[in-house]
């Protein structure tokens, strides 16, 4: 006679706080068929989780989150609970630490398969083998077995004796319709600048006519953090808003296209690609967001300053305005950036200038929405976010609804900001203006790379691969040659955490300019990176060649910007 063994005695729990809590995952689609939702805790992600959620204000702790033995110093398991109304699916929680050998592959990743149904699944470091190579805290991954499942998730850490988490700080539900908020989101108008344009799109939506309405930026436009990303992203939410409140039907339409992890420097090539679509499109209003992107811009303005001139000399009806998105410690490029709004006459609305103060007020005394509601994590907002993201521009459009219309503004009179070289650059890859350039030789950049980085275009939830015409380098150290008559280049390259990529030594009539090192970023992205800027066009031969001993690695050019 059989019968089930006693539950040996629960092991002390001891101190905890929250990485996530209620948080929104999306099975986004996989090649595999089924769905996975990754969040990224490298590069001290860790520490915001941390700070925000979990309220852990002491330095010390958070400088232990990072590498993987201090961690496990501090730190004695990890829990997980999810909820779905998909019951008969398990979903598996990945808590992966990245390698000192390979970041991807050597360290240790722990696997805990739940049943959605909310109960808590916990893992005790010190029953786990670990691979002894572990270096950094690297990602927590929800594994699904088919795309676009939903899912609820909360993620904490036991800490050990000896330190101790402080209590989680209480959050009303964030009260749309309240007074406060909509103080908040006033705050938000930096400037209506002339009006002309922006009311003249308003009144061509009212009437009946078909309005485009497109939004260009990095990966908050993209619609990071949002779940689903397509449709909960700020520039969807503000589409639908617009539509909603201006349009007479199905006469609004909608063109998205952010690219996570670039700048304006990358935003002003893709420009006739992502937004016009080589010519088929002509925008009514674009809407700009690289504001917590522009750091890389090379330029630190001038990119930035290009990108707007190219949008408002598409035709003397098209308007534009510009977004000031923030990171989690309260950082963009506002006062960098403003000067290009205030020169040249755009309306401006400032995420920051909304939120940032009342998050330091108490509940009750002026705090509306906190960081942890706010943020997905330090880079991106949540549902929430996205929609007061897309609150301060609909604020912003109603004001200048509600205003008098202005006099036509001569932008091209006005003295540039920062420069306006790159105002006319253009795309070359295989495929967009190929006729422009002489391929003397591809070399050994024989290939076609597939595992690009992946961006879900306009209301689609399937991310399409970015920049696929391009030239990739698996082996050898023939170079690719390229003869081209500008005044102004830029390379766009691949990025990637992969130790199969290695450097490459580029060079301008002869000269070398650059050596670039695609895993510095240490993800797959895109990269744009200045070659030369001259006064005068001219022919110029390019070469692109593996730098010594990385002959035998990858490498990929996505593409150039030219100016001609």
């Amino acid at each position: 006679m059989s019968e089930r063994n006693a539950p040996k005695d629960p092991t002390a729990k001891g101190s905890s706080f929250y990485l996530f809590k209620n948080k929104e995952v999306v099975a986004s689609p996989t090649e595999d068929g089924k769905g996975m939702q990754p969040i990224y805790l490298s590069d001290r992600r860790v520490c915001t989780f941390a700070n925000l959620v979990g309220n852990i204000q002491d330095e010390a702790m958070l400088d232990m989150l990072v590498n993987a033995d201090t961690f496990l110093d501090m730190v004695a398991g990890i829990g997980v609970s999810i909820e779905s109304d998909d019951l008969e699916n398990e979903i598996n929680f990945a808590f992966q630490m990245y390698g000192k050998k390979d970041p991807y592959v050597s360290g240790t990743t722990i696997n805990i398969s739940c049943i959605p149904d909310g109960m808590e699944h916990i893992v005790w470091f010190d029953d786990v083998q670990w691979t002894g190579d572990d270096d950094v805290v690297g990602q927590a991954r929800f594994e699904f077995v088919k795309p676009e499942i939903y899912a609820s998730v909360n993620v904490r850490l036991y800490l050990r004796q000896g330190y101790e988490a402080p209590p989680i700080e209480e959050e009303n539900e964030i009260d749309f319709e309240s007074e406060d908020y909509k103080k908040i989101i006033e705050k938000s108008l930096v400037s209506t600048g002339n009006n002309n344009r922006l009311k003249r799109v308003i009144e061509k939506a009212k009437s009946g006519q078909d309005v485009t309405v497109a939004f260009i930026g990095g990966s908050i436009t993209q619609g990071a953090g949002a779940v689903p990303i397509n449709t909960k992203a700020y520039a969807y939410q503000t589409y639908e808003h617009f539509k909603n409140e201006f349009g007479t039907g199905d006469n609004i339409h909608f063109i998205k296209g952010g690219v996570g992890g670039t700048p304006s420097e990358l935003g002003m090539i893709r420009f006739e690609r992502d937004i016009l679509r080589e010519g088929t499109v002509n925008p009514d209003l674009v809407v700009i967001e690289f504001a917590v992107n522009d750091e890389d811009d090379e330029t630190k303005g001038r990119c930035y300053e290009c990108l707007i001139r190219k949008a408002l000399s598409l035709s003397k009806d098209t308007a534009v305005l510009l977004i000031y998105a923030v990171f989690a410690d309260d950082w963009n490029l506002q006062e960098r950036l403003s000067p290009c709004g205030f020169r040249y006459q755009l309306p401006m609305a400032s995420v920051r200038d909304a939120v940032v103060e009342q998050f330091y007020k108490k509940l009750g005394k002026g705090r509306v929405v906190s960081k942890n509601q706010f943020f997905y994590d330090r880079f991106h907002p949540t549902n929430a976010g996205h929609k007061i993201m897309a609150d301060t521009i609909m604020n912003l459009i109603r004001a200048v609804d509600a205003m008098e219309l202005d006099e036509e503004f001569d932008w091209e009179k006005v003295e540039p900001v920062f420069g306006i070289d790159f105002t006319n650059v253009r795309l070359l890859d295989k495929k967009t203006n190929f006729d422009k350039c002489d391929i003397v030789s591809v070399g050994d950049f024989t290939e076609e790379d597939k595992e690009l980085q992946l961006v879900e275009f306009d209301d689609e939830f399937a991310a399409t691969p970015v920049f696929p015409y391009n030239w990739h380098h698996v082996k050898g150290n023939a170079p690719f040659v390229m003869k081209l008559t500008c005044k102004a280049l830029l390379l766009i390259s691949k990025d990637s955490g992969s130790a199969e990529f290695g450097k490459a030594d580029i060079y301008v009539d002869g000269e070398k300019v650059l050596e670039f090192d695609p895993r510095q970023v240490g993800w797959t992205h895109c990269h744009a990176s200045i070659l030369f800027t001259e006064e005068e066009t001219k022919e110029h031969t390019i070469e692109i060649k593996m730098a010594s001993g990385d002959e035998d690695k990858l490498f990929t050019i996505l593409g150039f910007g030219y100016v001609e």
